[in-house]
């Protein structure tokens, strides 16, 4: 009998504890944006003027659309035009096509679509942290489909990716 009280002592204890606790949670959010909003309030993004060689005109908006809305949704910084804390201004400086895995009879059974952005980051409230940096990203599709077929997709996808390399290099501050 006195075993079963100390059993059921502990359960209540470790259940009263179990209620104690439970009112209180630790969360984090993991958005990757490093910015002290007290300093930072505002950010202003220039246009991505294409620089390339081989230009797909529609690139620019495209991308300029996913860099703001990617900051809009992973900051509280305001976008403006004019004078802010923080600049972002660049250009797209590569649009390129390149064979991919050469076949047996000397055709390409993959092509390279690579896009490079260079990134000019100023920062107007800390010295040393200005960032001057060009950005390269790819997908491959196979070569039996035409690049207008898949030029839209394609573009989309790497452009995602420049503007996470490009937040995590400057407004992520890893």
């Amino acid at each position: 009998m006195k075993q079963l009280k100390q059993i059921f002592t502990r359960v209540a204890l470790v259940a009263l504890l179990v209620m104690i606790t439970g009112g209180c949670r630790i969360s984090y959010k993991f958005n990757g944006a490093a910015i002290d909003y007290n300093v930072y309030k505002t950010i202003h993004v220039s246009q991505f003027p294409i620089r390339a060689a081989l230009v797909y005109p529609p690139l620019q908006q495209m991308f300029e659309n996913e860099l703001l809305d990617y900051i809009t949704r992973n900051t509280r910084l305001r976008t403006i035009d004019g004078a802010s804390d923080l600049q972002l201004e660049g250009e797209i400086t590569g649009y390129s096509l390149s064979p991919q895995a050469v076949t047996e009879n000397a055709y390409a059974s993959k092509t390279r679509l690579t896009i490079q952005v260079r990134v000019k980051y100023i920062d107007n409230k800390a010295e040393g942290k200005d960032i001057d940096q060009t950005f390269s990203a790819y997908r491959d599709f196979d070569s039996s489909e035409m690049l207008t077929d898949v030029q839209d997709e394609l573009c989309q996808q790497i452009s995602k990716e420049l503007v996470d390399l490009i937040f995590n290099a400057t407004l992520g501050d890893w």
